[in-house]
């Protein structure tokens, strides 16, 4: 692997093969994202935590721009490096991991259009890496800027303080995945969990969307060896729940797909 340091809301609806609305899974994107701030997706991530005024997505658009472009299987940070800002992926899929003196993987949050990482660790050592799943562009804000624009800008500063609890939602809700339910429901937790998110930045069209992950991906994200993952995918297509085809997932059964998860968006929010 290589390495790089440089660079209130609507509700999505899943729906049925119909087309009609069949489950209200989630908070998304609001309204007001429109016209020059539609495609950027870090403005639609803090816009969906808080309600930003026209200076701040400006503000916000400046600091997305100019990302670098990363190749998948590149190291956005790893374990024990010093940050000196923080990253914002604005395209494409990442992931953090810890890895296992023998080499073994275990995949702790994925980082999709719109997140960043990592606040929290500022100014301490990293405790985890961040590799690139797929094509990624991620831009970089640097530690003084960061403080500046905190200062300056109280709603970004809240939307960066909800996004933080957010995240660490997001790792007690995947701590209760790996403990306390079955393989079928973990995957169909992590799809539902999935949906929202990309909604919320404006990347599910009808109910799909791109899932780049590979099946090792899903193995070391969920605690299952491959031939585990495998065998859960394949009874979840068996009845009916969705389609995964070229990296694309189809949700074709919200209701039930959300039912077998015991899947609660509140988390997300």
């Amino acid at each position: 692997m290589t390495s790089t340091h440089e660079s209130v809301a609507a509700r999505p609806a899943l729906t049925s093969p119909s087309g009609t609305a069949a489950l209200d899974i989630g908070s998304g994107a609001p309204d007001t994202a429109v016209g020059t701030y539609r495609s950027n997706a870090l403005i639609s991530r803090m816009q969906a935590l808080t309600a930003l005024s026209e200076d701040d997505r400006v503000v916000l658009a400046g600091l997305s721009g100019s990302p670098r472009v990363i190749d998948p299987g590149t190291d956005l940070c790893r374990e024990a490096d010093t940050p000196d800002g923080i990253l914002i992926v604005t395209a494409g899929f990442a992931c953090r991991y810890k890895l296992r003196q023998n080499g073994a993987r275990q995949i702790t949050d994925y980082l999709l259009p719109g997140d960043h990482c990592d606040l929290r660790a500022l100014p301490n050592e990293m405790r985890g890496s961040i590799v690139a799943l797929a094509p990624s562009k991620v831009a970089k804000i640097s530690s003084e800027t960061l403080v500046s624009v905190q200062s300056d800008y109280p709603a970004i500063a809240e939307a960066f303080r909800r996004a933080a609890l957010v995240e660490g939602a997001i790792l007690r809700e995947w701590l209760m995945n790996m403990g306390r339910r079955s393989a079928d429901e973990r995957l169909a937790h992590l799809f539902c969990e999935l949906f929202v998110r990309m909604h919320t930045v404006g990347l599910v069209h009808g109910n799909s969307f791109r899932l780049p992950l590979t099946q090792f991906d899903l193995g070391d994200t969920m605690g299952l060896s491959y031939v585990h993952v495998n065998r859960t995918l394949q009874s979840l297509r068996q009845q009916g729940l969705f389609t995964l085809s070229s990296k694309t997932l189809t949700i074709l059964n919200p209701e039930g797909l959300q039912k077998l998860a015991g899947f609660d968006p509140g988390y997300l929010r």
